[in-house]
């Protein structure tokens, strides 16, 4: 077990929440009455503690009470930072130069007359300062990066533009400009994923079509690229170890860059699915009936709002005490009766298995497969105490990448029916419980959680997401206690017998 985790880095990140999402069973079951406050928890009028506030909570909200429910939501729940509803950090996006103030137009003027006169330092500087001062201004940035590729500084140019798209990732000129540069240097696959999570991200966009068409062009002329390399066994052997493992059981077994490309070039869902099937004889998987139907309908829920139909989505949980989870190509997740045990509500699991679902649906691990980062991408291996499962593997994930896996995550939880402040109430818990080992091996390789909290805060506002929404921790306090004792049994049957004296 300890061997199938030293060598097999493929997809590996993890995310808690608070906020639940619902089994329909659950909802037409509750929804059949509009019971009372005082109905559910008679002294209603003096609960204290966030668990009980919590429970009256997810009942009144099962039962239609909204407005009831999320005065015990708030009361439960602690307020976003002091500053963060009302104000609003970044412009709104603009592309027209008039709504600039008069030193921004008087760049783009000087930039248009450098254009006029092809006098390359009379439009670099002023669409540097344009990018640089008044980055909410689109066409300075779509520019800029026309005039770098013009120049042959493409890296530049990707760089310029990867930084807008971080501080503007919803418009899609923006989007497009990226995509036409990667297109230019031949870079398929990640146009192709570029054109798909815009799509994926922005479903509500009337130009999505457009993108979902470019993904699938790119699509094409990446595999066609593979089948070149393939035919002309021309690329260097870029990964080695981790996929030799996953596919032979070897740990010596590395497969050359040929094999790896012959393996990408049967899509996501077919390398989940090799990789799950070793992880599985490798693991120990648990069995119990009641936890992994509990799983499966939470992640099968969330599944459905990814976006991804194509993918068989499949769950599955390793009896191991640690708070984490990972995700492999094509929908294949696997988590950690230690995620059950130590999130506070339903609603944070869901978040967990959101964020993971992100990753997949987003292509990250493919990217990182196609970019041979699977191995060079681990940046650590850390050793817990009990066990049999004693590795924690951690890739590091890009900061871009977990960001985008935060926003479509919650959007996914949101879908789904859950309250929306899930990953970002874990921020909160993992900064209160600084003594879980596990958890600070995780956040070490993540943004900054002062960061992340902030960012969510405010997708979470400006978005117009309900974080007062069902938690579900009375069934999740019950699975709870099953996991919690699979663990203790689990304990048992690697504690080492002592002789007698």
């Amino acid at each position: 077990m300890k061997l199938f985790f030293n060598f097999f880095p493929i997809i590996l990140s993890l995310f808690p929440l608070t906020n639940l999402v619902v089994t329909e069973t659950t909802l037409l079951k509750n929804q059949s009455k509009t019971p009372q406050p005082e109905k559910i928890f008679p002294t209603y009028s003096t609960l204290k503690t966030p668990y009980e506030k919590l429970t009256v909570a997810d009942q009144l909200y099962l039962a239609g009470e909204k407005a009831a429910a999320e005065k015990f939501y708030r009361e439960a729940k602690e307020p976003f930072s002091e500053d963060i509803e009302a104000k609003v950090n970044r412009p709104q996006a603009v592309y027209e130069p008039t709504e600039l103030p008069i030193t921004a137009q008087v760049y783009w003027r000087q930039a248009q007359a450098g254009l006029a006169k092809n006098q390359k330092t009379q439009i670099f500087v002023p669409l540097k300062l344009l990018v640089t001062e008044y980055p909410e201004f689109i066409p300075a940035h779509i520019k800029f990066a026309e005039i770098l590729k013009a120049d042959e500084q493409i890296e530049l140019a990707l760089e310029s533009l990867n930084q807008a798209v971080g501080l503007y990732p919803n418009e899609p000129e923006l989007i497009k400009a990226k995509i036409a540069t990667l297109a230019d240097e031949k870079k398929w696959l990640e146009a192709t994923l570029s054109a798909q999570r815009f799509a994926l991200m922005n479903p509500e966009n009337f130009q999505v079509e457009e993108f979902n068409q470019l993904a699938e062009t790119y699509r094409k002329k990446f595999r066609s690229q593979l089948k070149s390399r393939l035919r002309g066994n021309t690329i260097a052997n870029v990964i080695t170890g981790a996929l030799g493992v996953a596919l032979t059981g070897n740990p010596f077994a590395a497969m050359n860059a040929v094999q790896i490309t012959a393996l990408m070039l049967q899509g996501e869902s077919r390398i989940g699915k090799k990789l799950a099937e070793s992880a599985t004889k490798s693991l120990s998987i648990v069995e119990d009936e009641e936890i992994i139907e509990y799983v499966n309908n939470m992640g099968q829920k969330l599944a459905q709002m990814t976006g991804r139909n194509e993918f068989e989505y499949q769950f599955y949980i390793i009896e191991d005490e640690n708070l984490n989870a990972f995700a492999l190509p094509g929908g294949q997740i696997f988590v950690n009766l230690g995620a059950i045990v130590k999130t506070n509500s339903e609603a944070e699991l869901a978040g967990l298995l959101a964020h993971e679902l992100a990753h997949t649906v987003l292509s990250h691990g493919f990217q990182l497969m196609s970019e041979g980062n699977l191995i060079t991408s681990v940046t650590q291996y850390i050793p817990y105490a009990g066990g049999a499962m004693s590795n924690l593997v951690v890739l590091n994930y890009s900061r871009q990448m977990e960001r985008q896996a935060d926003v479509l995550g919650t959007r996914i939880l949101v879908s789904a029916g859950y309250a929306a402040d899930g990953v970002r109430n874990l921020m909160i818990n993992i900064n209160e419980d600084q003594k879980d080992v596990g958890i600070l091996a995780w956040l070490s390789t993540h943004p900054e959680t002062r960061e992340r909290v902030r960012y969510l805060e405010e997708l979470i506002i400006n978005s117009g997401y309900n974080r007062y929404a069902y938690e579900g921790v009375v069934h999740h306090h019950k699975i709870q206690q099953k996991a919690k004792a699979l663990l203790v049994e689990k304990k048992k049957d690697f504690s080492p017998i002592v002789p007698s004296s």
